[in-house]
């Protein structure tokens, strides 16, 4: 891939630290008997007036009960002016290229083997969005085509999209949230996954809201619903619960987030990123499988200058509210994730001492601030490093034609 200035060069290198974060690689595997429903949706894919770029995402969803044994997503860009705008899947190496290098016409990238979706599991191709002119909008459709042996719907296997440079600004939010599949403890205020997940167990919702808009965001307001069988352990201050636990909203008027693009002194404790957790019990009741339904969804509230935010933390006064900003590009607002509760017998567990994947933060709801700098360039290794919902592979001799 060609990068044709520092600053998309720059994302083209974080995104590459993406790859480098799975502990292993593979080509697809060539399985029989593996047959499922998988589907795609994409989301993002709408860029702030003054934003440089963004990351947007083409999600595969596991609809059906079994593991396909192969997968790929064909990305078709073929009406894209590569001299105006880039689209480019994040992780550069694990795509192959349709076209030529400075104007390619499509990409189809390569699901590892170990990061291939469980039934009810998610995983993602993260792709860039990147102006090359610093003014002006700009539209052109994409389409993406989802490729599996193993899939019994093609129905609902293509999506046609819009990338579009708008004329709007504002803040322009974006939440992923992760699949739970291990056990947590709680250590110092942080959680540490380890081992499988069991009916009676206890693990954490882990989801990250970052801004890629082009104006600050003052406050959040966020909406969790949890999958039935799962109840969280605490109620947290500033959240409403709904009667059963089973859903709840955290509203944080003072809370907010500026745009990546500003995001470029580390010492200022201004963040165009936030990471969250929510710790939360299974029911002993639950039967081993996939539990879906979990979504977690934001809003922004009100906007803020750089200098408001640097009194963002003062408490309003009772009769002042704040208020809901309009939202740049909403398709990236909400993000599904399913809880995966093992059979006992398996291998690992809650009580396994082996370490574990920790979560960096500091209380209960924050988890981790990163800086607006290498947000976009950062965001596909927060998803594979976390969720492994983004693997792209080298193709190898054995993967299917597309």
């Amino acid at each position: 891939m060609i990068f044709r200035n520092r600053s998309l060069a720059r994302i083209g290198a974080g995104a590459l630290l993406a790859s480098a974060a799975l502990t292993a690689f593979g080509s697809p595997a060539q399985a029989s008997g593996t047959e499922t429903d998988l589907a795609i949706e994409v989301a993002g894919t709408r860029v702030a007036a003054n934003a440089q770029g963004k990351i947007a995402f083409a999600k595969v969803t596991n609809n059906g009960k079994n593991t396909p044994s192969e997968l790929a997503v064909r990305v078709d860009v073929s009406k894209v002016d590569f001299d105006k705008v880039a689209v480019v899947p994040a992780v550069d190496d694990g795509c192959e290229v349709e076209g030529s290098d400075s104007k390619p016409t499509a990409f189809v990238c390569y699901a590892a083997k170990d990061a291939l979706p469980g039934a009810g599991e998610t995983i993602d191709l993260p792709l860039v969005l990147f102006r090359f002119e610093a003014k002006g909008t700009y539209k052109a459709p994409i389409s993406f085509k989802l490729v599996s042996k193993d899939d019994t719907n093609p129905d609902n296997n293509t999506k046609n999209a819009t990338a579009e440079f708008s004329d709007q600004s504002g803040p322009d939010l974006s939440v992923v949230a992760e699949d739970v599949k291990q056990a947590v403890k709680i250590t110092d205020g942080n959680p540490t996954y380890s081992g499988d997940l069991y009916a009676g167990g206890r693990s954490a919702l882990t989801y990250f809201i970052s801004n890629q808009g082009d104006q600050a965001a003052a406050g959040l307001k966020i909406t969790v619903k949890l999958p039935k069988g799962v109840t969280p352990i605490e109620v947290e201050k500033g959240c409403e619960y709904a009667a059963d636990k089973s859903a709840f909203t955290c509203t944080y008027e003072n809370f907010g987030l500026i745009p990546q693009d500003e995001d470029t002194n580390p010492d200022d404790q201004l963040y165009s990123a936030y990471g969250f957790y929510h710790v939360f019990d299974v029911a002993a009741d639950v039967k081993p499988g996939t539990l879906k339904g979990g979504l977690v969804s934001v809003e922004p509230i009100g906007t803020a200058s750089m200098k408001g935010m640097r009194t963002a933390a003062v408490t309003l006064p009772a009769n002042v509210t704040g208020m809901q900003a309009k939202d740049v590009d909403n398709s990236d607002n909400s993000d599904g994730y399913a809880v995966i509760v093992a059979a006992k017998g398996g291998a690992g567990g809650g009580d396994d001492n082996g370490g574990g994947l920790p979560v960096t933060g500091a209380q209960t709801g924050l988890v981790v601030g990163i800086g607006g700098a290498v947000l976009v360039a950062g965001a596909a290794m927060f998803m594979v490093a976390r969720r492994r919902r983004v693997v792209l592979v080298t193709p190898g001799d054995e993967k299917s034609a597309v």
